[in-house]
């Protein structure tokens, strides 16, 4: 499919401040142009009225086409397309974008390593960002995963109930599981740190960019507990006060304890989250369900409950500093749809038939098969797993209206699996892998191409054949 002489132009949205936008352009020359200097010429930068601008020409190898393509920066990113000849690919300039962007959160990435993140919530339970620790992570990857790695574990311990319950594990390890599920909204509600309320909506971010050349004094220096006080005082300031977060407290604060700031690399933003979830909710007919939000910098969001009005979503803060309102908005969406649809319990079903079967059916079988067995059972639970997430790609694009944020949002969280998924040398592996989502660029080119959601009728139909199309294409 070829694109029209016509230029296209798009917002490319960053967390970072705007002083570090001529570091951003610079190091887009650096990582992504240079590399690619046999397609790439005419390569130019000038500032104007304040905004910085990089320029380029981007050559097919065989001069047929070419696109020239301009990355402006100011109080907004801005990357205009201009294509030429009469053969541009689609595809080259879904790429190009895509390539770039993803070079805006690898530079975003480069610099959180040395920024200063305090979220609060209007709540006198102030508190740093937790560490990712290991234990911490295990629980993510299980509840943020539909809880499969749970029901993985399972299977390993099921052969050893057996020593104990003999005849009866079977029943003992499907009730247990399904105990578990039963109480997902309370488990996964422990991995939260502030409950979000309509009296209490409000999640606050203060981000500070530590100049990278100030970060080690900065390190040795200022340790957990006094960033502690800085966060305290900052909050007994403001919010405790009934006023917003602002950057000018923020520095006073900060030259208190003997770190001068520069203002320019300050930035707030406040997320009224309870609005979200409670608007995302009422697009998909359901109660609002419960809202708790992990003070971790992992962006993600996971929900899980037996029945939409036991539901619970939770939001960890990195998401929140990573997207825009409207991005996490659809997040929220594809989250909710997991509860109208009872994901979790359907999943404890889908797993539980394949365990009882396993144990009373196929039992005699399995000295035989062995691990091939389990290789493909595993993996046809993941992959029909991936069906359930497809959908809910697909439910909050038709309820929320929005496949093309949605699309943006997953690019934001999953650019690092889009680049493994890029020179990946099995991509049935990509489908047939323990992760019950499906590839993230799959989901994202799923979404742009979704003119009109509403015309779609039956979402889990189209995802199951969706998902097997693009299996069978890989």
């Amino acid at each position: 499919m070829a694109v029209p002489e016509t230029t296209l132009s798009f917002e490319v949205h960053t967390e970072v401040t705007s002083a570090y936008y001529p570091g951003l352009l610079a190091f887009i020359y650096q990582n992504y142009l240079l590399p690619l200097s046999r397609n790439i010429s005419n390569v130019r930068q000038w500032v104007v009225e304040g905004r910085n601008v990089l320029a380029f020409t981007l050559w097919d190898l065989e001069r047929r086409w070419q696109v020239d393509a301009e990355l402006e920066a100011g109080g907004t990113i801005l990357l205009r397309m201009r294509p030429s000849g009469p053969s541009v690919p689609k595809s080259v300039l879904d790429r190009l974008r895509e390539d770039l962007i993803i070079n805006v959160q690898l530079f975003e990435e480069t610099i959180r390593r040395t920024t200063l993140y305090f979220a609060f919530v209007k709540d006198k339970k102030i508190m740093l960002e937790r560490p990712l620790q290991k234990r911490k992570k295990a629980l993510s990857r299980i509840f943020l995963g539909n809880m499969l790695v749970l029901f993985v574990i399972f299977i390993l311990i099921s052969y050893v109930a057996f020593l104990v319950f003999q005849l009866y594990t079977p029943i003992v390890l499907v009730l247990s599981q399904l105990v578990i599920v039963l109480l997902a909204d309370k488990i996964l509600g422990r991995m939260g740190d502030w409950s979000i309320t309509p009296s209490n909506p409000y999640v606050y971010i203060l981000q500070y960019h530590i100049p990278l050349e100030e970060f080690p004094a900065f390190s040795r220096r200022f340790n957990r507990d006094l960033l502690l006080d800085m966060k305290r005082e900052i909050y007994e300031k403001t919010l405790a006060l009934g006023k917003p977060i602002d950057c000018q407290t923020a520095q006073e604060v900060f030259s208190k304890y003997g770190l001068f700031c520069r203002p320019e690399n300050f930035s707030t933003k406040t997320v009224d989250v309870y609005r979200l979830v409670r608007e995302a909710a009422a697009r998909f007919d359901v109660s609002v369900p419960k809202i708790k939000i992990a003070n971790i910098i992992l962006p993600n969001a996971g929900a899980t409950g037996p029945t939409p009005s036991r539901g619970l979503v939770l939001i960890t803060t990195g998401l929140l500093v990573q997207l825009e309102e409207e991005e996490i908005y659809t997040v929220v969406g594809h989250e909710i749809s997991h509860l109208k649809r009872r994901d979790p319990l359907a999943l404890f079903g889908l797993t539980s038939v394949e365990y009882l079967l396993r144990v009373y059916v196929f039992i005699k079988y399995i000295s035989l098969f062995g691990f091939l067995y389990f290789f493909v059972a595993l993996s046809g639970i993941y992959f029909i797993a991936k069906f359930f997430e497809a959908r809910a790609d697909l439910e909050s694009a038709i309820k929320i209206g929005r496949p093309q944020v949605l699309a943006e949002a997953l690019r934001k969280i999953g650019f690092r699996k889009i680049q493994i998924e890029r020179v990946s040398y099995s991509r049935i592996g990509n489908w047939l892998g323990m992760d019950p989502h499906p590839p993230v660029s799959f989901r994202v080119a799923r979404l742009e191409n979704l003119d009109d959601p509403s015309k779609i009728k039956h979402p889990f139909l189209k995802s199951i054949v969706d998902c097997v199309t693009s299996l069978l294409r890989s």
